[in-house]
């Protein structure tokens, strides 16, 4: 697991889903983080990381994304993105990519050093468990995928979730299984993605929760289409939007009492 200081500037990678299906996770990221009291830069010039073509296997392309990112990035003492996905291909797969190079190698290890998944920066780096999150009712967490097997985060989203004052957090049967998003395995093999995605929906509402929390954008594209498809009253939130108090009307925000 990467160690850091506390940096005082901090660059938000904000990922593609976010930034073209829900922007509104990366604002939550950017709030939480100025909470923790500090300067979040955003680098323009921030493009994909390379997980949709490493995973495709476009090897060539992937690779100039890795080196892209790379000198995008390095400047900063941290690098914080509210998806898993992102920041193990960062860490696994640019080593990987840039292996006949050792130069470059060595590059991406420095950065990945400093490349974090949000609820792992929170609570590892600045050692923030309670932000003072508030929810009135019923709450369920879907580990991804690749935060739980690639990156080891687990109990960290867990000690974020116990935090928020007025929830019950519940148990979701099967909670590891995967949603059946898997990034291009959801386009590549649909029906299979549909059969999986309709298991965690009735886990999910087997868990009679108010919001099914996740900390990847893949994962809550995925539950909320088929929720939304079943007309389930639970919603898909990720956790950025939970702990910034932007996950519904009915939440507040504020120092717990």
């Amino acid at each position: 697991m990467p160690q850091s200081t506390n940096p005082a500037t901090t660059a938000l990678f904000v990922t593609c889903l976010v930034d073209v299906f829900r922007p509104q996770v990366g604002e939550a990221t950017v709030a939480l983080l100025e909470r923790q009291g500090l300067r979040v830069e955003f680098p323009a010039e921030q493009t994909c990381c390379g997980a949709p073509a490493h995973h495709s296997g476009w090897q060539e392309e992937a690779t100039r994304l890795a080196r892209h990112w790379i000198r995008v990035f390095e400047p900063y003492e941290a690098i914080v993105a509210p998806s898993a996905t992102c920041v193990a291909t960062v860490r696994t797969a640019y080593p990987q990519l840039l292996a006949d190079d050792p130069q470059w190698v060595a590059r991406a290890e420095a950065v990945a050093a400093r490349t974090y998944e949000l609820s792992e920066f929170l609570v590892d780096v600045l050692g923030v468990r309670n932000v003072g999150a508030r929810f009135q009712g019923r709450i369920t967490y879907q580990p991804a995928c690749q935060l739980l097997r690639l990156l080891e985060v687990d109990r960290q989203p867990k000690a974020l979730l116990a935090s928020v004052a007025g929830a019950e957090l519940v148990y979701l049967p099967d909670g590891e299984s995967c949603c059946g998003f898997g990034g291009p395995f959801s386009v590549d093999m649909p029906q299979i993605s549909s059969a999986m995605a309709e298991r965690k929906a009735k886990a999910i509402e087997g868990s009679e929760a108010d919001l099914v929390v996740a900390c990847e954008t893949g994962c809550l594209i995925q539950m909320e289409g088929m929720l939304s498809r079943r007309k389930s009253t639970c919603r898909a939130v990720h956790l950025a939007e939970l702990l910034a108090g932007q996950a519904g009307s009915d939440q507040k925000t504020g120092p717990s009492t």
